[in-house]
């Protein structure tokens, strides 16, 4: 398998030239869902298959999990930035530097799935009560140099959830061996 396809198994995200009221019920959908199927692939792992990893010098299955729930914290604040603030421009992080932090390297994956699950609820009720006008609102990324609305973003975190989904499932699959 190539490098590439072991980083992005389900592929590339591209963003959406239109995004339709559908594509939105689908990208919240898939939202809304994520915490539990991580969950269920995660649970029972134990302390050494946490340390899989899903590509050589990729993360393991524990830095995964937290990394989910630090970029999904992220995502949901820039979103309520976006809803009560005209345009802000918002703090990207450095993930690869988080996920080298105390608490992605040693804390138990329970606590980022309490985490995620909170959040995605909150996150989930959120977008639900958006109407068309909201989602039409925007942030302005500094690592992307441009505007992001949040129908798009909201398309970009259902991708990666799928993302992060499959990269726990090849590592597990993997077994070890990278």
């Amino acid at each position: 398998m190539e490098l590439e396809e072991l980083k992005y198994p389900i592929g590339k995200f591209k963003w959406p030239k239109e995004v339709s009221v559908i594509s939105i019920s689908e990208y919240i959908s898939v939202i809304e869902k994520f915490p539990a199927l991580l969950k269920s692939e995660v649970e029972k792992l134990s302390e050494e298959e946490l340390l899989f990893i899903y590509r050589p010098e990729g993360w393991n299955i524990r830095q995964v999990v937290h990394h989910c729930a630090d970029s999904h914290s992220n995502a949901f604040t820039r979103f309520k930035l976006a809803l009560t603030e005209d345009m802000p421009s918002i703090k990207p992080y450095l993930e690869n530097l988080w996920a080298q932090l105390p608490d992605v390297i040693n804390a138990p994956i329970e606590w980022s799935l309490e985490i995620l699950d909170g959040t995605h609820k909150r996150w989930v009720m959120l977008m639900q009560n958006m109407d068309s006008a909201n989602w039409k609102k925007s942030f302005i990324h500094p690592e992307h140099n441009r505007e992001l609305k949040l129908e798009s973003v909201a398309s970009l975190y259902a991708w990666h959830c799928n993302h992060h989904l499959e990269h726990v499932k090849q590592a597990k699959n993997f077994k070890g061996k990278f």
